[in-house]
């Protein structure tokens, strides 16, 4: 078997953890060391049917103001791309800046160049300080930026599913705007928090796999009414 080969590595800011990014001939891997794989460019189907469910919502609105947290490998940012118009305008907000290098490098064609479409701008620093600073700004609010409202990677992500960071979402979200908000498993307790904020909310249930095969991931569609 063709083995891994370690391309780079990088610092969680705030969590004195390593990121490793791996290849082995076209396949990509972001690990923690120890081999705890948090995406791999082989299983993405659930990161695509996040920006669908969303960007869905908001087809009829031409000039979409879309915010993502969370980089990753560029498939939720691609897929978003092809659900908004020409018009839209995509903000990707990435805590490590050399997760922003390596989809500019070696993992740029994995999801089709994202990262060079003209209306993408890239923010390097957490998705929780543009959701403070944005006021009814975004129609779609895509975060994938831990493993769900019961994080793995860095503990300061848990503010974005407290009642403090869902209301700041939700004050970022335009009238009628959707916050979807993918996770590993269900949180019951993470849906009535959604309710009790105000939003609308649908989980839907999307497979790993792209082959509509693989384990069963949760999203949440919140929706700002108007």
């Amino acid at each position: 078997m063709t083995p891994w080969i370690l391309l780079d590595s990088a610092q969680v800011p705030g969590l004195g953890r390593e990121l490793r990014l791996y290849q082995r001939g076209d396949e990509f891997s972001i690990r923690f060391p120890g081999g705890n794989e948090l995406m791999n460019s082989r299983v993405y189907g659930s990161e695509v049917a996040l920006a669908e469910l969303a960007c869905d919502r908001i087809r009829e609105v031409s000039q979409a103001n879309v915010l993502i947290g969370g980089l990753g490998m560029g498939f939720t940012l691609a897929a978003a791309l092809r659900q908004v118009g020409p018009a839209a305008k995509v903000v990707v907000a990435e805590l490590v800046p050399e997760v922003v290098r390596w989809n500019q490098g070696p993992l740029s064609a994995v999801a089709g160049h994202p990262l060079k479409d003209e209306r993408v701008c890239v923010r390097e620093g957490d998705v929780a300080t543009v959701l403070k600073a944005d006021h009814q700004t975004y129609d779609v609010i895509l975060l994938d930026v831990d493993n769900g409202p019961e994080g793995l990677t860095r503990k300061e992500n848990d503010w974005l599913y407290t009642m403090t960071g869902l209301y700041a979402a939700f004050d970022a979200l335009r009238a009628g705007g959707v916050l979807a908000v993918w996770s590993a498993g269900p949180d019951r307790q993470f849906t009535d928090r959604l309710r009790r904020v105000g939003f609308d909310v649908e989980e839907v249930r999307a497979r790993a796999g792209i082959n509509g095969k693989g384990a069963r991931h949760v999203i949440w569609l919140a929706v700002k009414a108007l």
